[in-house]
């Protein structure tokens, strides 16, 4: 059995980090925009599926549709390759320092309805085959340093609805085609618009209204946002007087006695307000980058300091409203040991949370990215950093309705107060769970070596894949290292975190497992009895991790003892039962003939 979930998760990983061609195509193109280390780190060439990557948005049959990178400063030229992403609806590369020509191969994007290239600096000519777009809507090509003339086969795009050509180098006849289109500029061009033209010849922004008439459109737009004000601020004085009493929510703390923590109304932060918190969400102030977008650290006008997280792949059908109603669910989630919501950002297109900062930053970087000087997370913070973390988990498991799967359970993700209290972060951004419905997700969310072998082969989640998510990060604490580390490869060990202290656990080398920077300043027993509840917790099968008021309990040591004697009954059993079975496919070539062998063979 034992032999069957290894295969099985094996071949599940392989499944997700097998290069494809679309993980391919985007990763030539990071490479040929000399993006930086720290520019779309995300972007792994080892990981099948691009869809969980930043500045990507794929349809339900895992197709790229949407690549944003605006905006970014990337130097370098455009790959070729993207021509692969038949399903491309949107690229946006606006805003960059991009050179060279643009491909032929774009012509092969045969879905795209937007190509923004404004503001960058290609030359060369327009590549003809962008005459094969039929679908698209949007050409967008400003600011460049684009020569020759505009090819003819534009004239076949009848779904565009707006040519942008402006500041470049053209030469050459309009096509009379581009005047019936609803938006055009050719401003600062060598354009020949032809003679006797009834319309504007360079530019036109959608129409021509006459100045009365915009007096009257905006007269009655004035009054109808008047109307919609005065209603506003009446209903807002009627709610005020007739909900009073909800202005003060307390909610209660599961565990604590008379501890209650008070949240009101979560704010609204306006955009600008924001934009200069975090200086223009410089990248000198990002504290971290994951699947869901940067981390900045920002102060506002009144000097507090704030986390923003400025989402880059929120997908939301309902739009703000949905976004809104989702916010205001997970900021229900009150407890001391979860990252708290102070307010939120929308605008049409943009989605950004707003957290307190944390100034000792996450357990990650505590135990593998201190700078000198900084001292190393001791044992007693450890323990204390696992139990907070379980019961910020349990919370969210057993006392949320509905209740919350965080699906990224890692040191990463658990944040450190002033005190070196464990807060975890990231959990508003998980999917909400309705216990009537089977979670099933369109797209597997986490990191390889933390995720679930169910979950990565199955992409069904559950309160299990957490559980095990949170083993592993025991075991980061207790080691320090990380979940996967192909370092361990030149020591002939297991890349896996999880095997190799499998294996040192078997062997009786505690000592080995534990983090050298702590000096061996632990207690044995504890660093075994931690080693103990994570092994429970990341069991192959999901219906034989404890819960986590199960593993709350164990760590305040109450049913590990039995528990474990359980777990070492039946790991023994299907050990023994996995090297009998090794032993009777070692026999040789020969054996394949023995009837016991073609039996088992046959059974499985």
């Amino acid at each position: 059995m034992e032999l069957f979930f290894v295969i099985l998760f094996l071949a599940s990983l392989c499944s997700f980090v097998l290069p494809d061609e679309q993980g391919e195509a985007l990763y030539a193109l990071r490479s040929s925009l000399n993006a930086s280390s720290s520019q779309l780190a995300d972007w792994n060439q080892n990981q099948v599926n691009p869809c969980t990557w930043s500045k990507v948005i794929c349809d339900n049959n895992y197709k790229v549709t949407t690549v944003s990178l605006s905006n970014m400063g990337f130097p370098g030229t455009l790959s070729p390759k993207i021509g692969v992403l038949k399903a491309l609806t949107t690229l946006t590369l606006q805003g960059n320092g991009i050179t060279g020509k643009i491909p032929e191969e774009f012509g092969n994007l045969t879905s795209l309805t937007m190509l923004d290239l404004e503001n960058n600096h290609l030359s060369g000519e327009i590549p003809a085959s962008l005459g094969n777009l039929k679908r698209l809507n949007f050409l967008i090509l400003n600011q460049n340093n684009l020569t020759g003339a505009i090819p003819p086969s534009l004239s076949n795009l009848q779904s565009l609805v707006s040519v942008q050509l402006a500041s470049n180098g053209l030469t050459g006849q309009i096509p009379d085609q581009f005047f019936e289109v609803s938006k055009y500029n050719f401003t600062g061009n060598s354009l020949n618009c032809g003679l006797n033209f009834p319309h504007p010849c360079e530019s036109n922004n959608g129409g021509s209204s006459s100045k009365p008439k915009v007096g009257i459109i905006v007269g009655i737009v004035g009054g109808i946002l008047g109307i919609l004000l005065l209603g506003g601020l009446l209903l807002f004085v009627w709610r005020g007087r007739h909900r009073g009493y909800k202005r003060e929510v307390f909610v209660d703390v599961a565990g604590e006695v008379d501890r209650r923590i008070a949240f009101g109304q979560l704010k609204r932060f306006a955009w600008r307000e924001l934009q200069l918190a975090s200086d223009n969400f410089s990248e000198k102030n990002v504290l971290g980058q994951g699947g869901f977008g940067k981390v900045y650290k920002g102060e506002l006008a009144d000097g507090t300091k704030v986390a923003v997280k400025r989402l880059t792949d929120y997908e939301s059908p309902g739009g703000d409203a949905a976004f809104q109603r989702e916010v205001e669910m997970i900021s229900v989630a009150v407890h001391r040991n979860l990252l708290r919501l102070i307010g939120f950002c929308t605008t049409p297109t943009e989605r950004l949370l707003v957290y307190p900062f944390m100034q000792n930053l996450s357990v990650a970087y505590r135990l593998r990215e201190l700078k000198p000087g900084e001292t190393v997370l001791d044992w007693p913070t450890r323990k204390s950093v696992a139990l907070g973390t379980a019961r910020g988990l349990e919370y969210l498991h057993e006392h949320c309705n509905p209740k919350i799967i965080h699906r990224d359970v890692k040191a990463a993700n658990v944040l450190l107060d002033e005190d070196f209290e464990a807060v975890v972060g990231d959990f508003g951004l998980a999917k909400l769970v309705d216990v009537r419905k089977t979670n099933v997700t369109t797209q597997v969310r986490g990191t390889m070596g933390h995720i679930a072998p169910e979950y990565l082969s199955t992409g069904k989640s559950s309160e299990k894949t957490d559980v095990f998510g949170y083993g592993i990060m025991l075991l980061e604490l207790v080691t320090g290292q990380r979940a996967i580390d192909f370092s361990r490869l030149e020591e002939e060990d297991d890349v896996l975190l999880l095997d190799h202290v499998k294996k040192l656990q078997r062997e009786k080398k505690l000592d080995a497992i534990v983090d050298r920077n702590l000096s061996r300043n632990y207690n044995i027993q504890e660093v075994e009895m931690m080693i103990q509840v994570a092994l429970l917790c990341t069991q192959a099968s999901p219906e034989d991790r404890p819960a986590m008021s199960e593993v709350v309990r164990m760590l305040e040591g109450e049913g590990l003892a039995e528990r474990w004697e359980e777990w070492q009954h039946v790991e023994v059993t299907r050990r023994q039962e996995y090297e009998r079975l090794q032993r009777r496919f070692d026999w040789g070539e020969d054996s394949i003939y023995n009837q016991d062998a073609i039996e088992l063979s046959g059974g499985r």
